[in-house]
């Protein structure tokens, strides 16, 4: 018995330990205040909230929805890049495949395209209320910038995920929002070729538009929101009602 508790205190005692569990065991409330304060899973969740803070009819949930969307679109994205080839010769087989051929596929791809809608919505009518309520004053001003920049990073990703199926609708509709780019004053000219990578819409616009999809704008939308969550949190959590 004395040699096992010696053992465990050899281990608990090691600087490998220590660098993992920082504060040992929460056997004293102030070891389970540390592990709270230093844990940013538990630490993202306030020890104490206001009463109107628990009402649904306040916030109607939309930021939890907003996020709960986004993590949906993650599960069925990866799910969907196991069968899509980002080729302008096999990505729209690839897309009518996974109707016919692929178990669960058609599934897989409406709870996807469903989700990005909600996320659209759900991001949008989130801002409204913050708006609405007031909860953009002060101090809240960084976070509402912050929720514009994930506003904004929502609609990049719908946009930028409707060229993937490379159909008819597809393709007119990058033709729009590209040239709509390259109206813009001096650079448009630079920020077309930038967007489409060539001279006129095919491959390289394919590749280019799938590697924002799956890339750059989910990792810079779950960095924002991380932001964003942690600005709530040291804001004071949900603002009250006006």
């Amino acid at each position: 018995m004395r040699r096992e508790q010696t053992l465990a205190d050899r281990i608990t005692s090691s600087s490998v330990w220590r660098s993992v569990v920082r504060h040992g065991y929460p056997d004293t409330q102030r070891n389970q205040a540390l592990i709270i304060a230093s844990n940013v899973f538990l630490h993202i969740h306030p020890v104490k909230i206001k009463r109107y803070a628990t009402k649904v009819t306040y916030t109607f949930c939309l930021g939890g929805l907003s996020f709960f969307m986004f993590l949906v679109l993650v599960m069925t994205g990866v799910i969907l890049m196991f069968y899509y080839v980002p080729s302008t010769d096999l990505a729209y087989d690839n897309m009518k495949d996974l109707g016919s051929s692929v178990t669960f596929g058609t599934l897989m791809r409406n709870m996807h395209r469903w989700a990005a809608q909600g996320m659209v919505i759900s991001v949008f009518l989130h801002m409204a209320r913050v708006f609405f309520t007031g909860s953009y004053k002060p101090p809240r001003e960084f976070n509402w910038v912050i929720g514009v920049l994930l506003l904004v990073t929502t609609f990049l990703l719908s946009f930028s995920g409707y060229l993937l199926p490379w159909d008819q609708l597809s393709l007119w509709a990058i033709t729009v929002g590209t040239n709509i780019g390259g109206a813009a004053p001096i650079l448009g000219p630079k920020v077309n070729f930038m967007l489409v990578g060539d001279y006129q819409i095919g491959q390289p616009t394919l590749i280019r538009f799938y590697t924002l999809h799956v890339i750059f704008l989910p990792l810079a939308a779950a960095f924002l929101m991380a932001v964003h969550f942690w600005r709530i949190r040291k804001d004071g959590g949900i603002s009250g009602p006006l």
